[in-house]
């Protein structure tokens, strides 16, 4: 794969084979992330566990100290008084079976986050081939099914993100970008390693956090050093 020059020249700050301290790790983060935009931060954990089997599962959310510096756009599936609190929260679309048609016909995506109360999850039931594989499926473990829509959407404007193992085993999550500078970074990424780690499933067995990588968007990845953390 080609890679630009100011890719190479920020690689070759880098030792591949160290793991970093976090404080020094998002210090170099910002120093090497080679792009004229403002590039997403994003961390990688590895776990020492099956996703195959239901109760070595890691999911949760979690609302980042610093947010996430995207601006998030939300859907709310709620009516009534409920929808009336969803709007005044911030919602940017709220509404009922006219939302559903809409994703349907005209395959509508145009969302981030998607919440929904109780009473409209049979309603949404039948988004789940289509909202599912995009992980904007919405469940009561990440918060965004629930009877406080109001709460839900002020969380997720404020930053809350939604972290959940891969087939690989894998957390991907943003915490933040490039401009928020190395303390407000590692704030986001010890935040977010402590709700991993108090997630651990009883049933995992040996070394529970395997390897930890954060990269921005453009820049190479960089060990860190979770020893301290477990």
């Amino acid at each position: 794969m080609f890679r630009g020059k100011k890719y190479q020249n920020g690689a070759k700050q880098i030792d591949k084979s160290a793991l970093y301290d976090a404080a020094e790790a998002f210090d170099l983060i910002c120093k090497t992330a080679p792009a004229k935009f403002d590039e997403t931060v994003e961390l990688h954990v590895k776990l020492g566990v099956d996703s195959r089997h239901a109760d070595q599962q890691v999911r949760g959310a979690i609302v980042l100290p610093n947010g996430t510096g995207k601006e998030v756009r939300v859907l709310v599936f709620a009516k009534g008084d409920k929808a009336e609190a969803a709007k005044a929260a911030g919602a940017d679309y709220v509404g009922e079976m006219d939302m559903v048609e809409k994703i349907q016909k005209e395959n509508w995506f145009d969302f981030d986050v998607v919440i929904a109360s109780p009473d409209m999850m049979g309603v949404v039931g039948r988004l789940g081939k289509l909202l599912g594989p995009k992980g904007l499926m919405p469940s009561p473990k990440a918060g965004t099914v629930t009877p406080d829509v109001a709460r839900a959407v002020q969380e997720s404007k404020a930053g809350k993100i939604e972290y959940r193992l891969d087939k690989t085993n894998i957390i991907h999550c943003p915490i933040g970008k490039v401009s928020f500078g190395p303390q407000k970074l590692e704030e986001n990424y010890k935040a977010l390693m402590g709700a991993i780690i108090k997630a651990k499933p009883a049933a995992a067995k040996g070394q529970y956090i395997r390897s930890c990588v954060t990269a921005s968007t453009m820049g190479p990845g960089i060990k860190l050093n979770t020893a301290k953390l477990q």
